[in-house]
């Protein structure tokens, strides 16, 4: 007679010699009939239960939400928007941060742009006419140094010429200042301006070291600007040479499609900056010719660089006119008298009425396609931002993102 076997007692152990899972499937049919193991062993126990909790999770688990589940949607756009712009703004002031340490390469590069987008057209023209690269690029080198050392010849000899003129016209116009002190209703005299003088000169002689840093730190700045003109002169030249060229270069390690938008990008932002740079050269004329007749009907002395003057202070939108205008104004009243600088001082204010509501926005704003709001705004940030060289870039630089934005995202213009 045989004894009860595995099957019909759950509770025995394997015999000694028996198939070693016959214990295992015993063990799962109880935990089966005791509810913990939801599933039968099936298939004569080849087929296991999966584990408590992988095969039976508890309502509690199916019914509580996910922990973005109970933030609202707008919240969860805004806080992601937020993230991002922060850390845009980050890298934005670090790469302001790292271009202010790096402005005796930047500046010289901005200022070569700028002088690359006024000459390239002509350049571009030359070699239509069968000039060489190279020959092309030399001969409008070569025309740009012309021109400025015959403006800054021309500026020395009309002031080595006028000077006696001019230092007589100052001594009389600070006699009759002083005259005119002396009288109702400043009743200041001789004394008190000879005191006033001394005080001065005292002044100057606490301050020494102070004086002596400023000097130091111009003859610094003049330093850094012929290093820079240096500079710019050798990479305009590389860029009226072979800017195309340096520019595929650039962007040859991008995929195709993305090569092309940045191609189209590049065309796009640089016709911007050669509308920019002209126009600009329009409005300086203008202005230039408006205060050159103004000063040579009031007789004012140094003609040419004031003239100069104002037309290189125009690429500074708004605050260069005011700039040039006030030297005028001195040169004005220190020669003329003061009617003469009244005079001009209403000329000046109605001409940087204009630029900033007609030339600019109608000019400008024409040849680069910006609103004249836009305009307004964007000198008023950039000169806020980095002061007088975020003035000369600003409008510049919007006019080039304008334009190759569109591209970059396969969207011609205005598109």
């Amino acid at each position: 007679m045989t004894g009860p076997s595995a099957d019909d007692d759950p509770g025995a152990s394997a015999a000694p010699g028996s198939e070693p899972s016959a214990g295992i499937r015993a063990g799962l049919r109880r935990l089966w009939r005791t509810g913990v193991v939801t599933s039968p062993v099936g298939n004569g126990g080849r087929s296991g239960a999966a584990p408590p909790e992988t095969s039976a999770a508890g309502p509690a688990d199916h019914g509580t939400p996910p922990p973005d589940a109970q933030v609202p949607r707008a919240l969860q756009q805004v806080a992601a928007w937020s993230w991002r712009l922060l850390l845009t703004a980050l890298v934005i002031y670090v790469a302001f941060r790292l271009a202010v340490d790096l402005r005796l390469v930047i500046l010289p590069l901005i200022a070569a742009l700028l002088l690359t987008a006024l000459l390239q057209p002509l350049a571009a023209r030359l070699r239509r006419l069968g000039f060489s690269p190279l020959l092309a690029t030399w001969c409008m080198l070569l025309i740009a140094l012309v021109v400025i050392a015959g403006a800054i010849t021309l500026i020395t000899n009309q002031i080595a010429n006028q000077y006696p003129a001019l230092f007589a016209e100052v001594q009389h116009t600070a006699n009759e200042l002083r005259h005119s002190l002396a009288g109702p209703p400043f009743h200041l005299s001789s004394a008190r301006l000879g005191t006033l003088s001394k005080d001065l000169l005292h002044y100057i002689s606490q301050h020494k070291a102070l004086v002596a840093g400023t000097v130091v730190s111009g003859g610094k700045y003049v330093t850094e600007f012929l290093a820079g003109a240096i500079l710019m002169l050798f990479i305009t030249f590389f860029l009226l040479k072979d800017g195309a060229r340096i520019w595929a270069w650039l962007i040859s390690g991008l995929r195709p499609e993305a090569r092309r938008r940045a191609a189209d990008a590049g065309n796009q932002a640089w016709r911007a900056l050669v509308n920019y740079v002209h126009g600009t050269v329009v409005v300086a004329a203008i202005h230039a010719v408006v205060i050159g007749v103004t000063i040579w009907l009031l007789g004012v002395p140094l003609l040419a660089p004031l003239v100069v003057l104002v037309f290189l202070a125009a690429f500074v939108p708004i605050i260069g006119i005011l700039v040039a205008g006030g030297l005028a104004i001195l040169v004005a009243l220190a020669t003329k008298g003061w009617v003469a600088a009244v005079i001009l001082l209403c000329v000046l204010i109605v001409e940087n009425q204009v630029e900033g509501h007609l030339l600019q926005p109608l000019v400008v704003g024409r040849m680069i396609k910006l609103h004249p709001l836009a305009i307004i705004l964007v000198l008023a940030v950039g000169a806020i931002i980095a002061g007088v060289p975020g003035a000369i870039i600003a409008v510049p630089v919007a006019a080039v993102i304008s334009y190759a934005w569109p591209a970059l995202r396969g969207r011609p213009p205005g598109g």
